[in-house]
């Protein structure tokens, strides 16, 4: 019986299936979702020894979960794989150097797959300080309490070394997502330029009109 659960979080069944393929049966159970919503749910219910994010999803993007995932300390210590067809996509928003966490471009094989996985294993397990900011929508956490984090071995993959899954007790979410007060106050933002906007429409409207009726009057 599998003792190590990874979650493949893609909107694409063939990667989803690559990657349960590619991996060895019996040492990992692989957990599917097609969206970021549903990975998170797996995230909030499941102890997992690793997660495997692509970036651009439906419902809530890779982006959105990443930040829920370093909201909270416990989760951080999952390993962590971003995956996207397109690296200057996270880049964007996650320059390199990418110390804790590692990157998968797609399409990839077999060996790249487990150099990921063995990677984002050992950057799970670098110290780190508190709290993680991730850009503009970085959240405090005053929590104190310690988190454990249970430590096994699994066996070799293919004829790679052996590489060690780190599973993560479970924890519930903020009821607060930082995700929504940052959409709060770029929705505020874009109401204040629109005003802004609208007025100068309407100054630009007023002069057009001035300089339309000073024409009529010299055309008479």
């Amino acid at each position: 019986m599998a003792s190590n659960k990874i979650l493949v979080i893609d909107d694409t069944t063939v990667v989803r299936v690559k990657v349960r393929e590619m991996l060895p049966p019996g040492n990992f159970d692989v957990l599917e979702a097609k969206d970021g919503l549903e990975g998170l749910n797996f995230i909030r219910q499941e102890k997992l020894s690793l997660i495997m994010l692509d970036f651009l999803l439906p419902k809530m993007s890779g982006w959105e979960v990443f930040q829920q995932i370093q909201a909270q300390p416990e989760l951080r210590k999952i390993p962590l794989v971003i995956m996207s067809g397109r690296k200057e996509e996270v880049t964007e928003k996650l320059p390199e150097p990418f110390e804790y966490f590692d990157f998968l471009g797609k399409p990839f094989d077999k060996k790249q797959l487990i150099d990921a996985i063995k990677s984002a294993m050992a950057k799970a397990k670098l110290p780190r300080q508190e709290p993680v900011l991730v850009g503009a929508v970085a959240a405090k956490n005053g929590a104190s309490t310690a988190t454990s984090v249970n430590t096994s071995s699994t066996s070799a993959i293919a004829d790679h070394d052996t590489i060690t899954a780190v599973g993560v007790d479970k924890s519930p979410l903020p009821t607060t997502s930082n995700v929504e007060t940052a959409s709060l106050a770029e929705i505020k933002a874009l109401n204040e330029k629109v005003v802004q906007m609208q007025a100068e429409i309407d100054g630009l409207k007023k002069q057009l009109a001035q300089v339309v009726t000073f024409i009529k009057q010299k055309i008479k």
